[in-house]
């Protein structure tokens, strides 16, 4: 499903118009983003928890040129499902 497409089913169903439906998603998205880069953790109860995860400082090998690299340690964002979402999918 696209975001245009959840745009217009949020739309269809609470009868609000597309723009505004759209300018809550986008900022949605905004906010959330906004608190991963501050390694904030987003936690949406009933639906799951977007967090940052710490990956640490490794060893890496470039196979084409048999050459060793560091990769430095880093945050990635990640999403961890709700025992009730979770529920759902089974």
């Amino acid at each position: 499903m696209t975001k245009a497409e959840i745009v217009k089913e949020i739309a269809n169903k609470t009868g609000v118009d597309k723009q505004t439906v759209l300018a809550v998603i986008e900022s949605f998205m905004t906010e959330v983003k906004g608190s991963l880069e501050k390694e904030e953790n987003v936690y949406l109860r009933g639906f799951g928890s977007f967090i940052v995860k710490k990956r640490a400082e490794k060893t890496a090998r470039n196979i084409s040129k048999n050459t060793t690299m560091i990769v430095p340690a880093h945050n990635i964002p990640a999403f961890k499902p709700s025992k009730e979402f979770e529920s759902m999918m089974k």
